[in-house]
C-alpha cells in the first residue's frame, strides 16, 4: 500500500523507442565531435576570423548555464529559505544542474582552438578578465555540484556494498568510508550550498558582462550597462520553469503521477520573477530610448519582439492565472515558453545582436555544429535516465515492503 513520498531509484526499463532515438542522435553528435578533435575546429564549424564563436558558445555554454540555474534556485529555496515542501524537486534539479554544467565545461573545451589549454585559468590568474571570472566560477561550482550529489551516492550504497570477487574484502572498508563521508557532509553541506548560490550569481551575471565589452559591435536593443543584471534575472526566472519542465517530462516518461501541488506552488513564484525581469527590460528600453529600433521591421526588431512577447509576456500572463498553475498541461506550456524566451535571449545576445567589424559573410551554424549540440542534449537525457535508475533522485510513492537486501554493484551498472 502506497503511504509516503520518498526518493528512490526508478524501477523502469531503460531502453524504450524514445531512448533509442536519443542514442542515435548522440552517436551522430559524437561522430562529428571526433572529427572536430581530429581535424580541428574548422573541419566541423562555420567559424572564421570574423565569427570567433557560434552556437557552441551562444547556446551550449550561455544557454546551458542558464537552464542549469534550477540547481541553485531550488537549493536556495529548499535549504536557505527552508521551504521544506519543495524538497521533492531539489534532487532532480541538482542532477539536472550537475549534468548541465558538466556539458558546459565540455562545450567550452570543444570550442577552444587549443582545447588542451583549458586548465590554464587554474594557474594563470587574470583578475581583470571577465572571462577568467566566469571560467573559475564555473569550475568551482561544478565541483560544488558533485560534492552536493555525494550524499545521494552514499545513501544509495551505505549498507548495500557488495563488491565482486577479491574486491569483496573491501566491502566493510568502503561502507565505513561512505558512512564517514555522509556524516562529514551532513555537518558541512550548508557551506557548499551557500557557496553554490553565490558562485552561480557571480558567473550568471558575468556572462552578460562578456557582451558589454563588445561595445558598438552589439545592437543597441541588447547592448546595455545592466546586461549582467538582466542575465542574472533571466537565469533565476528560467530556473524554476526548468524544474517544472523536467519534473513533468520525468513523470510522464516513468509513468509517475505529476507533483502538481508542489509545481503549482512553484508557479506562484515564477510570475513575480518574470514581472521584475520584464520591468527592467522595458525600463532600460525607455531610459535608453532604444524602442525606436522597433519602429522598423528588421531581423533584430523581429527577434527582439519574439523574445519579449512569446518568451516573457505570454508566460507571465499564464503564470498569473490560477487555472494555469493548477493544470500540469498549463504549467508545462508556460514553462516551455519561458525556456524558449531565454533560448531566444541568449541566441539574440551572442549571435543576432553581435556584428563583427569588417564582416564579409554571415554566420550560420553548420550541420556538424547542430549535430554536436543535439548530440550533447541527447547524452544528457540518456545520462539523466541512467542516474535516476541507479540513485534515489526522484520522489515517488513507496510501498510497504520488506527491508532491502544487499545487491551487487557489478550487476546494477
Amino acid at each position: 500500500m502506497e503511504h509516503f513520498m520518498k526518493p528512490a531509484p526508478i524501477e523502469k526499463k531503460y531502453f524504450t523507442p524514445g531512448v533509442m532515438v536519443f542514442v542515435v542522435l548522440a552517436a551522430i553528435g559524437l561522430v562529428f565531435l571526433a572529427i572536430r578533435f581530429i581535424g580541428g575546429i574548422g573541419a566541423v564549424t562555420n567559424l572564421d576570423n570574423q565569427h570567433p564563436w557560434g552556437i557552441w558558445i551562444g547556446l551550449d555554454v550561455a544557454l546551458g548555464v542558464a537552464l542549469a540555474a534550477g540547481g541553485f534556485t531550488s537549493a536556495a529555496l529548499g535549504h536557505i529559505w527552508h521551504r521544506e515542501h519543495y524538497h521533492a524537486i531539489i534532487r532532480p534539479a541538482l542532477l539536472t544542474a550537475l549534468l548541465g554544467y558538466t556539458f558546459v565545461a565540455v562545450s567550452v573545451a570543444m570550442d577552444l582552438g587549443r582545447y588542451y589549454y583549458i586548465w590554464h585559468p587554474l594557474i594563470m590568474w587574470n583578475g581583470t578578465s571577465v572571462l577568467f571570472e566566469v571560467g573559475i566560477c564555473v569550475m568551482i561550482y561544478l565541483t560544488v555540484l558533485y560534492i552536493e550529489f555525494l550524499p545521494i551516492v552514499a545513501e544509495r550504497f551505505i549498507g548495500r556494498v557488495n563488491l565482486p570477487g577479491l574486491l569483496s574484502r573491501l566491502n566493510k572498508t568502503v561502507d565505513s568510508l561512505l558512512r564517514a563521508l555522509d556524516r562529514g557532509l551532513d555537518k558541512t553541506m550548508f557551506v557548499f550550498i551557500i557557496a553554490g548560490v553565490v558562485l552561480s550569481c557571480l558567473h550568471q551575471s558575468s556572462l552578460g558582462s562578456l557582451m558589454i565589452i563588445a561595445g558598438p559591435k552589439m545592437h543597441p536593443l541588447w547592448q546595455t550597462p545592466i546586461l549582467p543584471l538582466l542575465f542574472l534575472l533571466s537565469a533565476i526566472g528560467v530556473g524554476f520553469p526548468m524544474v517544472i519542465f523536467e519534473s513533468l517530462i520525468s513523470s510522464r516518461s516513468f509513468g509517475l503521477k505529476p507533483e502538481t501541488p508542489i509545481l503549482t506552488n512553484l508557479g506562484n513564484i515564477i510570475g513575480p520573477i518574470l514581472g521584475i525581469y520584464l520591468a527592467f527590460k522595458i525600463g532600460d528600453m525607455v531610459i535608453r530610448q532604444t524602442f525606436v529600433y522597433l519602429t522598423t521591421i528588421t531581423t533584430e526588431s523581429v527577434m527582439y519582439a519574439i523574445e519579449i512577447v512569446i518568451g516573457v509576456i505570454v508566460p507571465l500572463r499564464m503564470f498569473l492565472s490560477e487555472q494555469v498553475r493548477k493544470s500540469p498541461a498549463g504549467l508545462f506550456i508556460a514553462s516551455s515558453l519561458v525556456i524558449f524566451g531565454v533560448f531566444m535571449n541568449r541566441l539574440n545576445t551572442f549571435l543576432v545582436a553581435y556584428t563583427p567589424p569588417y564582416e564579409m559573410t554571415t554566420y550560420f551554424p553548420s550541420v556538424g555544429e547542430i549535430a554536436v549540440t543535439v548530440g550533447f542534449i541527447s547524452i544528457e537525457v540518456l545520462l539523466y535516465r541512467l542516474m535516476v535508475k541507479i540513485f534515489p533522485v526522484i520522489s515517488h510513492p513507496q510501498k510497504d515492503v520488506a527491508p532491502q537486501t544487499k545487491f551487487s554493484v557489478r550487476g546494477m551498472i
